[in-house]
């Protein structure tokens, strides 16, 4: 379905303006009118990540007038693969100020708003307030349904997008107009169900194809032309090279954008999606040692097991010396427990801390009382101990 133009347009281009974008000003339907709505448009981009790079590039280069970014993070060298906004001169610096020199590069004529800070939900409805509407380029749950339910809260349109390996999904959620993120996903997938990128992986090039279909409903919006996806699903398979459309109903029961809301605030939405389980969390609960801990173990010649439950694929790029890989799926269908000895303390790992809690919580329920998990994981091994390894 059409909408009409979210943003009034500016009261007039520049020469230099209409010079720089005479390619969109010679299609019928953007114009100078819509070239006009973009110059007048306010768009909030949170995350200067994977999406985030090609949306920002690309809405400056089409004449957004004002961006705003959120991001309280540094960039790291892991992240030139795909978050093509920075470079390598800018490892360390702040991603949002390495995001807006690049910004500035593309079209110095865009105002560029930084938001350096972490968006919860003390400081959402203040931040998204001045815009006309979110391009949200994030990778966690919890910052998703933020999004979506300030969103809604403060009727405004939220163009999302997922990336996962060689998957994509992008929509837009509109409440006055259509569905809400929540009567896609009413409730968050279970905590250790689905990897982040960060454990997962992504294919670089992805990133571009869903950051530029945001981007694209982003436009379309603004200038209000052509059918923008509400109340639709598009779903892109990279190894398959297949797109789909899929319908996706408002529902009436919603709790945010329903007949009868029981959601009129926002909450806590780390606690609503669970970093992990409170079953992990008791696991690990009285039995979390330091990476130096870990170290002073190996040193002092205990006898254990240290057992890698990340992917095979993660291993092979660095591991802990002395470490045997079993993959935390192993642990909670219970094929790993026939792989451990029963005469030594079992000590467990991942990256970050998460899924090695996860595990360890199946490992004590399956008797292994004594067992504990590495907090911080091999992030923490290399920080601590071992500065010299790679880290992804």
């Amino acid at each position: 379905m059409s909408l009409p133009p979210l943003v009034e347009p500016a009261d007039e281009l520049t020469v230099d303006e209409v010079r720089r974008y005479s390619r969109h000003l010679i299609i019928p339907d953007v114009g100078m009118d819509g070239q006009k709505r973009l110059k007048n448009a306010k768009v909030l981009v949170v995350g200067a990540g994977g999406l985030g790079s090609p949306a920002l590039l690309y809405l400056a280069a089409a004449g957004v007038g004002t961006l705003g970014i959120i991001d309280f993070d540094v960039v790291d060298e892991s992240n030139l693969q795909r978050q093509i906004i920075h470079g390598q001169s800018d490892v360390d610096r702040p991603k949002a100020v390495s995001a807006r020199d690049s910004v500035r590069e593309v079209n110095p004529n865009t105002e560029v708003v930084l938001h350096e800070e972490r968006l919860d939900s003390d400081n959402a409805f203040r931040i998204f307030e001045p815009y006309d509407l979110i391009v949200d380029g994030t990778d966690n749950f919890a910052t998703r349904y933020l999004v979506n339910d300030a969103c809604v809260l403060l009727g405004k349109p939220y163009v999302w997008g997922s990336i996962y390996r060689f998957d994509g999904q992008a929509s837009v959620f509109w409440a006055d107009h259509g569905p809400c993120y929540r009567c896609l996903y009413p409730e968050p997938p279970p905590p250790g169900m689905v990897p982040s990128c960060a454990e997962g992986g992504v294919l670089g090039v992805l990133c571009a194809s869903i950051g530029s279909i945001q981007v694209n409903e982003a436009i379309k919006l603004i200038a209000g032309f052509g059918e923008p996806l509400v109340g639709r699903l598009m779903t892109y398979d990279a190894l398959e090279m297949n797109y789909r459309a899929l319908k996706v109903r408002k529902d009436p029961e919603c709790p945010l954008c329903g007949k009868n809301p029981t959601i009129t605030e926002l909450i806590d939405y780390e606690a609503f999606c669970g970093t992990v389980s409170e079953e992990a969390q008791e696991a690990a609960a009285g039995s979390t040692i330091t990476a130096g801990e870990l170290k002073r173990m190996i040193d002092g010649g205990e006898d254990f097991q240290l057992v890698d439950v990340r992917e095979k694929n993660e291993y092979e790029i660095v591991s802990i010396p002395g470490s045997v890989l079993i993959p935390k799926g192993e642990f909670l269908n219970g094929e790993a427990f026939a792989k451990l000895p029963q005469d030594k303390k079992i000590v467990l790992h991942c990256k970050s801390g998460a899924r090695s809690a996860e595990a360890l919580a199946a490992l004590k329920g399956a008797g292994f009382s004594d067992a504990v998990h590495v907090g911080g994981g091999v992030l923490a091994w290399i920080n601590q101990v071992d500065p010299s390894l790679p880290t992804y």
